[in-house]
């Protein structure tokens, strides 16, 4: 069976299980969906009085909308990153939570990890529309970016799934991946730029000058490419400007490759997983 003909005669298993993800997750909760956005909302609180207040971090205002905000500024990366982080965690969750699934049901896997990507995807899509409903009160007119904001949204999707399919594998056989992976998202949101500007980083990059041969710290920071998807999201929804193209253009092309390299990997191995379990 080739995959788009899998994906055709998966729609329905994939539409369920997106649902069971979505329901289950604030099943028998007095306030349900809304639930979803407590914890950004948490964080914003928190963040917003350490960074903003407390440590007093300066962020440039938006260029040319004029916002001068830190929590919107904040917000415009934090929504993204709890996005990613959820689809990728999400994917080794859900392999282990369904091990009963694929144990006695002969179907696709990789509809789980997709699943999840849905689930994680629709709560996302609520959060940026608040987000964006702010921004358009406090006065800067983004609805002509809104596009390049969704197609983002799904280029950071693709990247994240990518990255689940392998830490989904990975995780099922040695289970201290979820581990390992929940510390590298701690350094990595603090190697990113969420809670300071890029600037913080130049400035000691430069200060310090290159490491080995022309190499800078720079440099190495840029490789983290969320450094380059928060870029996007705070020019689109926080400047109220066009993203760099040859930035955009390097994103989708690590986020497409990312998802076929991780789709080719996962569904080689998925027939194995039973077993694995």
């Amino acid at each position: 069976m080739t995959s788009m003909q899998e994906l055709r005669e998966s729609k329905e298993l994939l539409r369920n299980l997106t649902l069971r993800e979505i329901k289950g997750k604030y099943k028998r909760t007095a306030l349900g969906q809304l639930w979803s956005l407590a914890n950004p909302l948490a964080l914003m609180l928190i963040y917003s009085f350490v960074f903003a207040i407390v440590i007093r971090v300066q962020v440039p205002a938006g260029s040319p909308s004029g916002l001068d905000l830190f929590v919107v500024w904040l917000m415009c990366a934090l929504l993204p990153w709890t996005f990613f982080s959820n689809v990728v965690t999400g994917s080794m969750r859900v392999m282990t939570e369904s091990e009963n699934l694929i144990k006695k049901v002969h179907f696709p896997r990789w509809v789980l990890v997709v699943s999840n990507t849905f689930a994680a995807l629709y709560q996302h899509m609520w959060e940026l529309l608040i987000l964006v409903v702010v921004v358009l009160i406090l006065g800067s007119n983004i609805l002509i970016y809104i596009p390049l904001v969704a197609l983002t949204t799904i280029l950071l999707a693709l990247f994240a799934t990518g990255l689940g399919f392998f830490v989904a594998i990975a995780n099922v056989h040695f289970r201290d991946t979820f581990h390992f992976m929940t510390i590298a998202f701690q350094l990595g949101f603090y190697a990113s730029p969420i809670l300071y500007p890029v600037t913080y980083v130049k400035e000691v990059s430069d200060s310090i000058g290159p490491l080995v041969g022309p190499i800078e710290i720079m440099d190495i920071y840029n490789l983290n490419p969320f450094v380059h998807f928060a870029a996007i999201f705070r020019n689109l929804m926080y400047d109220g400007r066009w993203p760099e193209w040859p930035t955009f253009g390097i994103v989708a092309a690590i986020s497409i490759v990312t998802f076929l390299f991780g789709w080719r990997f996962f569904t080689k191995r998925q027939d194995y997983l039973a077993e694995a379990l």
